[in-house]
């Protein structure tokens, strides 16, 4: 069977849409970025104007325009959003206040309605979605706190009670779906403008995270995905829902009655590679331009000749402190005469995979889980320094996906599920997600870096945090 199907991954920063050939090889893709979020007041974080919606539409564009093939054979289009958003709407389905975003701490409380134009209280991909299809209708698995949701049914409750709990009337909210269920068909002028069949089918997928789940592949409790951004987390897919979890967060999955447990993550995770890049400024710049490799690049292969360990150089990484330990900084300890620049890269982008893994370590303990392979995806997994790290620290292969975009991936493999191209979600992931390259361990690193990890890592705060509490009511 011949044909194409679109996914939409519409993130915080950017929104990314790609385009796959039904064996899940992508063929077109296309991005367009977000403007910053505004903060009027403390507490208050806003999408300025439709930006949401623009990003969306000029991605698409942007996709198409790196298109090869015909438009009308695109058999479907996935739609995957921002989780943890709320948008308020009038009575057209029009913004009547500018998109909430997930960082707003009013998202901490339920809604409260104080303003008459407000009509409907959804999420990113139900406005997303009235944009594309002019239906209101929306993913259940994009709602997950201060909502009226029944688990067990993927429907709203029926109590009306539960509904006054949340501030919200029945009339309130859209129409739920399931993943891979259909939103709707694409609105004919959106279909005419950009050269798409009128009657295309916009399918629903559920919160980002879950959809990356879906589309990295995994598929067991024995597989789990790290995702390296700028925040970082990893996920597992389970068959129940876990209350009063402690080290992790369980979220709805991208298949129907399925869970994600998210581990806890690490704040400023990759962004703490591009604040040393900065620091090291011109010069990286200039001996990168004399190779003819990107930046990235050269700082990996400089830091490959490090030894593992970064020669006891170790890095813990709370560059951003949490609300409950706001004492807490980033701490680089064990200098000495033998230590470069490129050791201090090495011994970040170890201490990134020792705080992930600790996490994750403390989400196994609670749900009695063992691993055998590790996916990383992200932009971090884009470095094979950092994969090898990870496989040697876990003694457990590390698999890098192809493609832009397992966000854009995951929304495609929805569609399919929509079309019937496969019997179920797990044979289209089976047939669509490749694998770009395997890292396997090397033994004596696992050992090394372990024991690294169990006698200083893990041990450290307990001494560092007493002297922060010093120097916090110093400085701030």
């Amino acid at each position: 069977m011949s044909g194409y199907v679109m996914g939409i991954d519409n993130g915080s920063q950017s929104t990314k849409v790609a385009i796959y050939d039904f064996e899940g090889n992508e063929v077109a893709f296309g991005s367009y970025q977000l403007k910053e979020t505004l903060s009027p007041e403390p507490g208050v974080v806003i999408h300025p104007d439709d930006d949401l919606w623009d990003s969306v539409y000029g991605a698409i564009k942007n996709c198409l325009a790196t298109f090869t093939g015909n438009p009308k054979e695109i058999a479907g289009i996935g739609l995957c959003t921002i989780r943890c958003c709320r948008v308020l709407l009038n009575e057209e389905g029009q913004l009547a206040y500018p998109v909430i975003s997930w960082m707003d701490s009013r998202l901490n409380k339920p809604y409260v309605h104080s303003d008459d134009q407000v009509k409907y209280v959804t999420t990113t991909s139900g406005y997303l979605g009235f944009r594309l299809t002019g239906e209101f209708k929306d993913t259940a698995a994009n709602y997950e706190v201060h909502w009226p949701l029944d688990r067990e049914t993927l429907d709203w409750s029926k109590d009306e009670e539960v509904f006054k709990a949340y501030g919200l009337k029945r009339e309130m909210v859209f129409t739920l779906v399931k993943p891979g269920e259909k939103l709707g068909t694409l609105r004919g002028e959106l279909a005419d403008a950009l050269g798409l069949n009128p009657d295309i089918p916009v399918v629903a997928t559920a919160n980002d995270k879950a959809v990356e789940a879906l589309g990295s592949g995994i598929k067991d409790d024995g597989t789990i995905m790290i995702s390296l951004g700028t925040f970082i987390s990893s996920m597992l897919l389970r068959n129940e829902y876990k209350e009063n979890a402690v080290n992790f967060f369980p979220t709805l999955a991208c298949i129907p009655f399925k869970y994600v447990y998210e581990s806890n993550g690490i704040r400023r995770g990759m962004w703490t590679v591009s604040w040393f890049k900065k620091l090291i400024g011109e010069e990286l710049v200039t001996e990168a331009g004399k190779l003819g490799v990107s930046e990235e690049e050269f700082m990996n292969r400089k830091a490959e000749e490090v030894p593992v360990g970064s020669d006891g150089l170790i890095t813990i990484l709370d560059w951003l402190s949490t609300p409950s330990e706001p004492y807490r900084k980033g701490i680089m300890m064990g200098f000495d005469q033998r230590h470069t620049k490129f050791h201090i890269y090495r011994s970040i982008l170890e201490a990134i995979s020792y705080n992930i893994k600790n996490n994750i370590d403390d989400m196994l303990a609670e749900i009695d889980v063992t691993l055998h392979e590790v996916i990383v995806i992200g932009g971090g997994s884009k470095s094979d320094l950092m994969m090898q790290i990870i496989a040697d620290l876990y003694g457990l292969p590390v698999h890098r996906r192809e493609g832009s975009s397992v966000a854009c991936l995951g929304a495609a493999i929805c569609v399919c599920q929509h079309l019937s191209i496969y019997s179920d979600f797990y044979e289209a992931a089976n047939q669509m997600v490749k694998t770009e390259k395997t890292f396997l361990p090397n033994p004596e690193n696992h050992v090394l870096y372990n024991t690294v990890n169990d006698t200083v890592v893990k041990q450290v705060r307990k001494h560092t945090d007493e002297i922060f509490k010093l120097t916090y009511p110093i400085f701030n």
